[in-house]
């Protein structure tokens, strides 16, 4: 078994070091990026990566450039950590790195990469786009979302007293999420018990419970493909078992939909699934209950984790700073009052909140390296060559922090959103041109609403008393802290009228 291991990974070698000469013999007379020297038969790079990601690409920047490339296992890849050259990428090559690459663990995961955010750049990726643009995510659509938004959060309040506020958080996210895409309703006929989640959002966060520890282990595969052949752990098998289970939940839902619309139901009640479910009376062939699924996961995945952990790194930047809370406190008594909650039309009219939010979306963007694309043709970013095919990562989290452009880059100042000091920086947080994220309305819109309640009707402080809440980053995708954030909070005594009603 180990002289076929050997052989094949010696196998690997041989042939992509062949390919890899003919395909880049043509350039070899072109100004390629830097690389670090350190590259090893088979693996390229790939030994040089810790995590977090994006921190370790961040300190490769500082050594090799803002442009430098990498050599990850079978894959090529260059990683840009300016913003003046993310710029160049996304406008005047806007159109070269407007596809996504084919990984095969997130294809086993996004229904063999059909979903929104990882589908090749083409005519399906464009008609997913308008169909998000203009039927899910239009500013009608997003504002007749806010009031289930709302009545959620209004649950998650009067049960706040200690809290993990990750997992309530999350359970808030998913749970407005299921009401407005499948028109699932949570039960609060009992307000003592732990969670507000319907039965199939918990059933859906038990099916990611699953995968995502599945996938971190499979990931390897993305680089070095050779490795699918040597399951032995059977880690392929486990996913696809999560995964049927998952779409087994959708496709109920399915169902549930398309018998609501044949009882007649109004379109202005409609959620996402049954507004696609009418297009597809229209369409069949462009509005397969797959196309369906794969556009309702893109919006849950998204939409949960930007919420969650946006929200959970603003409050660790507000328990360190809670001068900043009573300063935001301040702002909402004068403008919404303290006889009502605020409401997702107060939130634009707060610019100090604002300024909070546009703050931790600086300092911890959701996705820090953006969703990766991929060349579709030689170009040329800041002076250097990049043959197509190349892997693109823009380091947005190094980019908000780069000291050349924003002043005091690790300070928590909001007001720099306010004073016009941060006019003319490159601020990013959900990406640039063709494949920005099309949920930005969206997700700030909620994000304000809830950061804007808590503020509003808590006073918070840490567990214990401990001076200081630790900012230490965890290893994942969607940039999450090392360890929950935990925090102690108490009703505001000018709020005690309005809580004891809701």
């Amino acid at each position: 078994m180990a002289y076929l291991v050997l052989l094949s990974f010696l196998f690997l070698f041989a042939t992509h070091r062949l390919l890899s000469r003919r395909r880049h013999g043509k350039t070899s007379s072109q100004k390629l990026p830097p690389s670090p020297p350190l590259a090893v038969p088979v693996l390229g790079h790939l030994h040089l990566l810790e995590k977090p990601l994006h921190q370790s690409l961040a300190r490769l920047a500082a050594r090799y450039g803002p442009v430098f490339s990498l050599r990850l296992g079978s894959r090529h890849a260059v990683v840009v950590s300016s913003a003046d050259f993310a710029k160049e990428c996304f406008t005047e090559h806007d159109l070269t790195f407007a596809s996504s690459p084919r990984f095969p663990t997130l294809a086993l995961m996004t229904y063999g990469g059909t979903t929104i955010g990882n589908c090749v750049y083409g005519p399906y990726w464009r008609h997913l786009r308008r169909v998000a643009t203009v039927h899910l995510l239009s500013a009608r659509r997003v504002s007749s979302m806010l009031p289930a938004i709302g009545a959620e959060l209004r649950a998650m309040v009067r049960r706040m007293h200690r809290a993990t506020l990750r997992r309530r958080l999350f359970e808030l996210a998913l749970s407005s999420l299921m009401e407005n895409i499948a028109h699932t309703r949570t039960s609060r006929a009992v307000d003592d018990a732990d969670t507000d989640m319907s039965p199939e959002a918990q059933e859906f966060t038990e099916s990611l419970d699953v995968l995502v520890p599945l996938l971190g282990a499979a990931n390897t595969w993305d680089f070095l493909p050779i490795l699918q052949w040597f399951d032995v752990l059977g880690v392929k098998n486990k996913i696809a078992a999560a995964v049927r289970t998952r779409d087994a939940l959708f496709q109920r839902l399915i169902d549930t939909e398309r018998r609501r619309l044949e009882d007649g139901v109004e379109s202005e009640k409609m959620g996402m699934m049954g507004v696609l479910l009418s297009l597809q009376k229209s369409e069949p062939e462009k509005y397969s209950d797959d196309v369906i699924m794969a556009l309702c996961f893109s919006m849950f995945t998204a939409g949960t984790e930007t919420t969650a952990g946006t929200t959970e790194w603003a409050m660790s930047l507000l328990l360190n700073h809670p001068e900043v809370i009573k300063k935001a406190q301040a702002e909402m008594d004068a403008s919404v009052g303290t006889s009502r909650l605020l409401d997702a039309d107060d939130v634009p009219r707060l610019g100090y909140l604002q300024g909070i939010l546009n703050e931790a979306l600086r300092l911890y963007p959701a996705v820090p390296l953006l969703i990766p694309h991929e060349s579709t043709a030689d170009c040329t970013v800041g002076g250097h060559h990049i043959p197509g095919g190349t892997l693109l990562f823009v380091n947005v989290y190094a980019i908000h922090r780069d000291p050349k452009v924003w002043a005091d880059p690790t300070a928590f100042k909001p007001e720099r959103f306010m004073d016009g000091s941060a006019e003319g920086s490159l601020f990013m947080p959900f990406g640039m041109g063709r494949r920005k994220c099309p949920g930005e309305t969206l997700a700030l819109r909620t994000l304000g609403l809830v950061l804007g309640t808590l503020i509003q009707c808590f006073d918070w402080d840490t567990v214990g008393g401990v001076a200081g809440v630790d900012m230490t980053e965890g290893v994942g995708l969607n940039l999450p802290r090392a360890v929950p954030l935990e925090a102690m909070c108490k009703p505001r005594q000018v709020m005690l009228g309005v809580l004891e009603n809701l």
